[in-house]
C-alpha cells in the first residue's frame, strides 16, 4: 500500500516516531528542506532510511533546488547556483548561450542531488514575471515573455532528466500575477480567462508532456471565484487537465502554507476531491502528518498510473559527463563564480 501524499521530516535523521509513521502510512515520497540537510553522507543515509521505512527502493525523494533564494543544499558542501532570472536576462542577449547555460545548470544540480539519493527536483518555475509579481516568486521567474519561459524551462527539464533527476513544473496554472505571498495568505487573481490563456498558461501548455507538476494556491476569479486552484475541480479538470493538457502526476503546493484554511484533514480531502494526485505536506510536524495520512487515499486508478509513469522516466545518467568541464563551461557562459 502506498498513500497519496509526500511528507516532510523534522531533522537530519529520522526519529523513531517518523520511522514508525512512514512504515505504517507509506507516503509516496519524502521532501527535504534545509533543516534536513547537513552533509552529503548524512543526506545519503536519510534518503536511504526513508526508503527502508516504506519498503520501496525507488520511493521518490524531493527537494526544492532551483538556485538563487530557493536552494536547500548549500555551501560548504554544495555550490551556489544563480536564480532563474539570470538565464532569462542572458536569453535577451544570446538565446543559444542562455539555453546551454540553463541545461548545464540543471544538469549540475541533478548531479549534486543524485549523489545523495534525491530523485526529484521541484524545478522549473514556469511562472511569468509581471511588474507587480510578489517577491515570493520574483527572480525565480525566468522572464516576462511566455516563449522565453517555455524554452528555458524545457532546457532545465532536459538537463535534470539527463542527470538522472525528475523535474516538476510549477506552479500550474501560473503564480506570476499573485500580489501577495501564498505562504502567508491566499492570493486572488482577477485577470480574465482569455488573458490567462494568452500569457500565463502558455509555458505550462508547452511543457504539458513533463511527468510531474505542482499546483498554485491561488484563486483565479474568472474560473472559480471561491476556491484556491489547488482545491478547485474547475481549475484542475477544466484548465490543468483540459486546456493545458497536463496528464502527469499533479501534486499540491505545500498544504502547510497559510493560503489554505481548515484542518489538515479538510485541506487534504479537498485537494484529492478536486483532482490532485498527491498532497504535499512539508513542515515535518508529526501531528499534522498523521492528519494528512488519515485523509488521503491509497494510490490507485489514474493517480497511481500517473505516479508510476513519472517514476519510470528516471534515467541513469549517460557516462562521460565531466563535472569539472561542465562547471567551467557554465561559469564561462554566465560569468558566475558560485558553482
Amino acid at each position: 500500500m502506498t498513500k497519496a501524499f509526500v511528507s516532510g521530516c523534522s531533522g537530519p535523521t529520522l526519529t523513531s516516531d517518523e520511522i514508525a509513521f512512514f512504515r505504517n502510512e507509506s507516503p509516496w515520497g519524502l521532501i527535504l528542506f534545509a533543516r534536513n540537510i547537513e552533509a552529503p553522507e548524512q543526506v545519503r543515509e536519510l534518503t536511504a532510511a526513508f526508503r527502508r521505512a516504506v519498503g520501496r527502493e525507488n520511493a521518490p525523494v524531493l527537494v526544492d533546488q532551483e538556485g538563487g533564494r530557493v536552494q536547500r543544499l548549500k555551501p560548504p558542501h554544495w555550490p551556489v547556483y544563480p536564480a532563474p532570472k539570470l538565464y532569462g536576462d542572458l536569453f535577451d542577449q544570446d538565446a543559444d548561450k542562455a539555453l546551454r547555460a540553463a541545461w548545464l545548470g540543471a544538469r549540475l544540480i541533478a548531479s549534486d542531488l543524485r549523489e545523495v539519493g534525491i530523485t526529484v527536483d521541484c524545478l522549473p518555475c514556469l511562472d511569468i514575471r509581471f511588474p507587480d509579481t510578489v517577491d515570493a516568486i520574483g527572480d525565480r521567474a525566468f522572464s516576462s515573455d511566455p516563449e522565453v519561459v517555455a524554452k528555458l524551462g524545457q532546457a532545465m527539464v532536459d538537463g535534470a532528466v539527463a542527470g538522472g533527476v525528475l523535474p516538476v513544473i510549477k506552479h500550474i496554472p501560473g503564480h506570476g500575477r499573485a500580489r501577495v505571498d501564498s505562504h502567508l495568505e491566499l492570493p486572488r487573481v482577477d485577470a480574465d480567462k482569455s488573458s490567462l490563456e494568452s500569457v500565463d498558461f502558455r509555458p505550462f501548455k508547452a511543457l504539458s508532456h513533463v511527468s510531474l507538476g505542482m499546483t498554485a494556491h491561488i484563486v483565479y476569479a474568472d474560473i472559480d471565484a471561491e476556491t484556491a486552484g489547488t482545491q478547485s475541480n474547475r481549475v484542475i479538470e477544466n484548465i490543468i487537465r483540459g486546456e493545458i493538457g497536463f496528464d502527469g502526476c499533479l501534486m499540491s503546493d505545500d498544504i502547510s502554507m497559510k493560503a489554505l484554511g481548515g484542518s489538515f484533514e479538510e485541506r487534504s480531502r479537498k485537494i484529492i476531491e478536486a483532482g490532485c494526485d498527491i498532497v504535499l505536506h512539508c513542515n515535518g510536524d508529526i501531528g499534522e502528518m498523521r492528519d494528512v495520512a488519515k485523509a488521503v487515499p491509497e494510490l490507485q486508478g489514474d493517480a497511481r498510473r500517473r505516479c508510476e509513469n513519472a517514476m519510470s522516466g528516471l534515467q541513469t545518467p549517460a557516462p562521460g559527463f565531466g563535472r569539472k568541464d561542465a562547471r567551467d563551461e557554465f561559469q564561462a557562459l554566465i560569468g558566475w563564480q558560485g558553482v
